[in-house]
């Protein structure tokens, strides 16, 4: 291992994508035969976990073993306890109000308009976020502090998406709740601490990748990529214009900091 293999690394990305696809066909058979795409969402962790276990598997003998490992076991965490969690929160419900808002526009064949705008499109953004876990895979030497600084925030941002998941879904087991809004534990620092613990799970998976400078600049499209998608595409952006409507959610969100968290305060101007 003299430094990094980039003809390794470019020949890692087809299978890597493969594995994608093939978790989100799957998938799509699973949601078409039960009538319910929501079952996508589950997808998404599984499809992380598959690309870095066959970027694990390819990269024996290129990259650091210790890094492989490490990088393949966070991701791999992340991924299961994120599938796991969407499963159960979406056991027994009907379909997702965001698929059946985007399938009514299908001009035809609703399946066939899902796969296309809704499976594959997921499919290849896991594998355009994922870049850092499979170049980590092939980056020289041990771990260092860059790398375990990645896997401090990683760590913080876990907690902070895990914690986030479990204080909102107590909330709503409790049925004086309902009709609420959730603005208590970490939930009054940020309208979205799962949103914000995923971004810091991603920007420190690609500290792990950046062993290498050229590494590190040919991989970080995906912690920006799932940046846009947390704050400006399908995370808050879209979650906040469907809750806009709902009783209290202004003056929750005129006190709450939209993303990074900060102490709640009575007059902060929504940003």
């Amino acid at each position: 291992m003299n430094g990094f293999s980039w003809e390794a690394f470019a020949l890692g990305l087809g299978p890597a994508a493969g594995a994608v696809f093939a978790v989100v066909l799957v998938t799509f058979a699973v949601a078409v035969r039960g009538g319910v795409h929501r079952v996508v969402d589950v997808a998404w962790g599984i499809g992380f976990i598959a690309v870095a276990l066959v970027s694990y598997a390819l990269s024996a003998g290129e990259g650091d073993d210790g890094r492989r490992l490490l990088v393949t076991v966070l991701t791999a965490v992340w991924g299961l306890r994120l599938a796991v969690h969407i499963g159960l929160r979406g056991r027994g419900h009907g379909e997702d109000p965001r698929y059946e808002k985007l399938l009514a526009k299908a001009p035809a064949n609703r399946n066939r308009y899902a796969l296309r705008m809704v499976y594959l499109l997921q499919g290849a953004l896991v594998w355009l976020v994922s870049l850092p876990v499979q170049g980590a895979q092939y980056v020289p030497g041990p771990v260092g502090a860059i790398g375990w600084a990645g896997c401090g925030v990683w760590l913080v941002g876990f907690c902070f998406e895990a914690f986030g998941d479990r204080q909102l879904a107590r909330f709503k087991a409790d049925p004086g709740n309902r009709g609420r809004i959730m603005d208590r534990g970490l939930w009054a620092w940020t309208r979205h601490p799962n949103y914000f613990g995923d971004f810091l799970v991603w920007w420190g998976l690609f500290l792990l990748a950046c062993g290498q400078v050229g590494v590190a600049a040919a991989t970080v499209v995906g912690p920006l990529v799932m940046t846009y998608l947390l704050i400006g595409g399908s995370g808050k952006a879209l979650l906040e214009r469907h809750l806009a409507q709902r009783p209290g959610y202004a003056e929750y969100a005129a006190r709450t900091s939209g993303f990074f968290p900060l102490p709640p305060q009575k007059d902060r101007p929504r940003p």
